[in-house]
């Protein structure tokens, strides 16, 4: 069977650190939300869900004519998790693995999730998880086969550690697997780090 990743981008959070939607924060020539799609995109990946939460008019907005589903998490105070079930109730079926990624990390590079997806081809059974500078990053690949076990009383974590013979870490230069924006300090270290990089793709 021939690999084919999907990506499920997570938008559902209501940014309290942040204290403003984060995602529709200005990066290179749009908000944030849109610097992530144009890289997930340019590193070929065709199936695309963004799960946003159930008040993201804005959000919505911004993301018109990109090729993407949109899925909603209407659950009132959710967990990540709750968010990843929507999104992967709306993937493909021909799907042989997922990534899992996180709108407010906009500086993952098309290289990494290229390099990602290859490294599912070679390995299609393992979770793959970054690592830069020591630290585990995003965005995670899970295999098809895994993905039934993301269900309400398990978290990504534990889904993770109860069984470490099928995670393969894939060590990176890619400072954009671990810088996250929860707050506006974070923000600004991302738009430090964003000087100087090729741009994502149109």
């Amino acid at each position: 069977m021939q690999a084919q990743v999907s990506a499920v981008l997570l938008a559902a959070g209501s940014s309290t650190r942040m204290g403003l939607i984060k995602q529709l924060l200005p990066l290179s020539d749009g908000p944030v939300i849109n610097y992530c799609l144009r890289n997930i995109i340019a590193s070929g990946i065709k199936d695309i869900v963004v799960v946003l939460g159930k008040n993201s008019p804005e959000l919505l907005d911004a993301l018109h004519g990109f090729p993407v589903l949109v899925a909603f998490n209407t659950a009132p105070q959710s967990e990540m998790a709750d968010s990843v079930r929507t999104g992967l109730g709306h993937i493909q079926a021909s799907s042989t693995g997922v990534l899992l990624c996180l709108s407010d990390q906009p500086l993952v590079s098309v290289e990494t999730f290229k390099s990602l997806k290859q490294l599912h081809r070679d390995y299609p059974d393992k979770i793959l998880i970054p690592v830069c500078n020591g630290k585990k990053g995003h965005p995670t690949l899970f295999p098809a086969g895994i993905l039934h076990e993301i269900v309400p009383d398990l978290t990504l974590r534990q889904i993770i550690t109860r069984d470490p013979g099928r995670v393969k870490y894939q060590y990176i230069s890619d400072e954009g697997t671990i810088l996250d924006m929860d707050t506006m300090e974070d923000y600004r270290t991302v738009l430090e780090k964003s000087y100087g990089m090729d741009q994502p793709a149109p």
